[in-house]
């Protein structure tokens, strides 16, 4: 059971802020006007928030009391997060109540929200409940694998290259429960959720990145060597943490973090003359103490971080001076790839045309976003949709289409107009 903590019992004396996005889980359209009522956990009829969906299906950033922030910056017993349930409603959907978003001190939490049509006659995960925070709660610890894990019996490599996937299938459970659901995550989507549930996102941003590397180099051996496949199962990765990381359905996820998995998601950790992503494991270093060297300690990253080291150097601390960044050589699901150079005004071209032509398809679906004539030169035009788009997708309005942009836009793409079969 999710144990209750009142606004009192937490003790809040800082703010943070939330972010609610809500979509249509049969197609990611945004729902506008939904309803969302937000409440205490440990005091969940006393509404201390309401607010509706703007045309992009999110609220504003409501500023709501968390504890102290320096109770996740070093390990205390104060649990240094908020908790909150939030009930929404929308005409049409089923209403949806979600139990324990994590609001933490000078963070922006986002919490994203699918609700389903009342005809749905699917059943529904109500009410989705968040468990503790990984480095709060208890949970088994990694049981220790090879940093290079074997590719099959032959010797032969499974993969020939290292590709980003579009999804993951997550088993929610240890690898042997059969009882346990399977989910299709977008990759990047499902590192963020990782990272939101295993480090503090106000940690410095060194430390958010050299984790993150860490969580993705992890992920991509499991894809690359078909770790579970190879054994029978038909997922990719578990939830659980005594074999993988710790992925939590319906979970909110940090603005911090996202930003740096957007702008880093197609890198992995190698060492020379290796061809697979290097199987990066770690432990918190305070309630589970790394039974192996050549681990990272979460806690010991943000003491590196908060030093001035830079994700490299807090990395090879860990993992030893041979560890390296490395950079997929494909990322799958996309329409097409980025060109290698930002997109700004004067820059024209068919790389403009693709991007024009998404933006304008996306344009229908989230209206706040100009549409616009994709005509292969960007104009100033162009520039205010993308400005517009990266101010909706949370991303540096700039107005330039760079790398986490161009890849936001493909992302975004995919998911409203229904294509992400044909990339596979």
């Amino acid at each position: 059971m999710k144990k209750e903590i009142s606004a009192t019992a937490a003790a809040p004396s800082s703010q943070g802020l939330l972010q609610v996005n809500v979509v249509n889980i049969e197609n990611n359209f945004p729902i506008r006007n939904a309803t969302v009522s937000i409440s205490y956990t440990g005091e969940p009829d006393q509404i201390v928030e309401e607010t509706t969906t703007n045309s992009s299906g999110q609220t504003e950033q409501l500023s709501l009391p968390a504890p102290p922030l320096e109770y996740s910056l070093k390990p205390v017993e104060e649990q240094p997060y908020s908790e909150y349930n939030l009930r929404i409603s929308a005409p049409g959907f089923k209403t949806a109540y979600i139990s324990g978003t994590e609001i933490l001190p000078s963070a922006t939490a986002i919490q994203p929200v699918r609700l389903e049509p009342e005809n749905d006659p699917q059943p529904e995960e109500n009410p989705i409940v968040i468990p503790d925070h990984t480095l709060y709660g208890n949970y088994p610890p990694k049981i220790a694998e090879p940093e290079i894990q074997p590719v099959g019996e032959s010797g032969e490599i499974v993969l020939s290259r290292v590709v980003v996937p579009q999804t993951v299938v997550v088993h929610d459970g240890v690898p042997t429960d059969s009882t346990a659901k399977n989910y299709y995550v977008p990759y990047r989507d499902y590192i963020k959720n990782v990272a939101s549930s295993e480090i503090y996102a106000t940690w410095p941003q060194a430390t958010i990145t050299a984790n993150v590397l860490a969580i993705m180099s992890f992920t991509l051996n499991r894809v690359y060597t078909e770790h579970y496949r190879n054994r029978g199962y038909d997922f990719t990765i578990t939830s659980s943490t005594a074999f993988d990381h710790k992925w939590i359905y319906g979970r909110n996820i940090y603005e911090s973090i996202s930003l740096v998995v957007d702008e880093i998601f197609d890198n992995y950790l190698s060492r020379p003359e290796v061809k697979q992503p290097i199987l990066t494991q770690y432990c918190d270093g305070k309630q589970v103490q790394c039974l192996h060297r050549g681990w990272m300690t979460q806690w010991g990253s943000c003491d590196l971080g908060e030093q001035g080291y830079s994700p490299i150097e807090i990395i090879r601390n860990f993992y030893g001076d041979s560890m390296y960044i490395n950079t997929a050589e494909e990322i799958s699901g996309i329409p097409a790839s980025w060109p290698g150079y930002n997109l700004n005004l004067g820059t024209s071209g068919q790389k403009v045309r693709q991007a024009q032509e998404q933006l304008d398809a996306i344009s229908t679906v989230y209206t706040a976003i100009p549409g616009v004539n994709p005509d292969g030169i960007y104009g100033p035009a162009t520039a205010r949709s993308v400005k517009a788009f990266q101010s909706v997708f949370g991303l540096p309005q700039t107005g330039v289409i760079d790398f986490p942009t161009w890849y936001k836009i493909s992302h975004i793409y995919v998911a409203v107009s229904g294509i992400g079969e044909l990339y596979g």
